[in-house]
């Protein structure tokens, strides 16, 4: 679960919604610390093999079907998502790899 603003927000719906985006093979929703936030709602997306998406059209698609505080603030593309040997994905390397995001900015 992702706190941010006070407000909970659970993966798991904010990813069916990125998810089902045509273009976008998978998502994860990870929680990255933002000072004014305390985390901020961060997507990580991998694209379908030749397609292209912006960042601003998922965001803009995601506001259409979510509450405004669990709209992503980021996406953040990669190639794929780092799983473990049960195929579970690895959100903590994510975190880890995107700690800096909004701090940097």
């Amino acid at each position: 679960m992702v706190i941010t603003g006070g407000f909970n927000v659970y993966p798991k719906e904010v990813e069916l919604v990125l998810d089902a985006i045509d273009g976008i093979k998978e998502s994860a929703i990870i929680g990255v610390a933002h000072s004014d936030f305390g985390e901020a709602v961060t997507a990580v997306v991998v694209l379908e093999t030749n397609k292209s998406l912006e960042e601003k059209a998922i965001i803009d698609t995601a506001k259409q079907q979510l509450g405004a505080f669990k709209v992503p603030k980021r996406i953040c593309f990669i190639d794929a998502l780092p799983r473990n040997a049960m195929g579970k994905v690895q959100k903590n390397l994510l975190r880890d790899q995107f700690e800096e995001l909004y701090t940097k900015q």
